[in-house]
């Protein structure tokens, strides 16, 4: 019996970890120890709703819009195709998505050069690659519903207009950030991404994994 092979993309949480620039950094204090006499260990948490792997709901750049425990799991679960962008640098455009094979998909996940150099050097890089705002109008009119990135944002550092955020976000797209795609080849998978079910949550943490077809 052939097993599949799963792709765990999501990263571990851990203080000190990057953040995105005056996003709350990530606490982990012991709150119950048994080394102290508790009957059980229990830990005190403190992170930002975007911290590490983690999904943009729509209120996050759309007043009223749909929070993360209203995302649709049928988006979040199901068929993704995995792009080979590494090498592309500055920002994605459209011409690139097409030149990586990205036909007519629902999800799609972009492997770039951040997966080798974000999650692998300390502090936060603000020299990743993006999206750029033709990118993200050309994946709304491809109708991409789900679109995964190597960054913490899908965006370039700091925008005069949050145009990729609110383009996305506008037209319903989950944005799935800060996913590590270095170990995973390009190709077709079944993506399986559950973001914490907070109640009007503008964003929340995720585990995020591929599993082989």
């Amino acid at each position: 019996m052939t097993r599949q092979k799963i792709y765990d993309i999501s990263v571990p949480i851990f203080e000190g970890m990057p953040v995105f620039p005056g996003d709350s950094g990530v606490q982990i204090k012991p709150f119950h120890q048994i080394s102290q006499g508790d009957t059980a260990n229990l830990s005190e948490l403190r992170l930002g709703s975007h911290a590490g792997t983690h999904v943009d709901a729509p209120l996050h750049f759309v007043e009223g819009g749909k929070s993360v425990d209203q995302l649709p799991l049928e988006v979040l679960i199901g068929e993704a195709r995995v792009l080979d962008l590494t090498g592309v640098e500055g920002q994605v455009a459209p011409e690139d998505l097409k030149a990586a094979g990205i036909g007519a998909v629902t999800r799609v996940l972009l492997k770039t050069d951040n997966s080798q150099r974000l999650w692998r050097q300390p502090g936060f890089c603000k020299e990743y690659v993006s999206l750029s705002n033709d990118a993200a109008d050309f994946l709304v009119a491809s109708g991409v519903r789900l679109i995964g990135v190597d960054s913490l944002s899908v965006e370039r550092f700091h925008p005069d207009v949050h145009h990729v955020h609110e383009v996305l976000l506008g037209a319903s797209v989950v944005v799935l950030e800060g996913v590590d795609l270095g170990g995973v080849p390009a190709g077709d998978y079944q993506l399986a991404c559950l973001p914490l079910k907070i109640r009007g949550g503008d964003g929340a943490p995720a585990r995020a994994v591929l599993i082989e077809p």
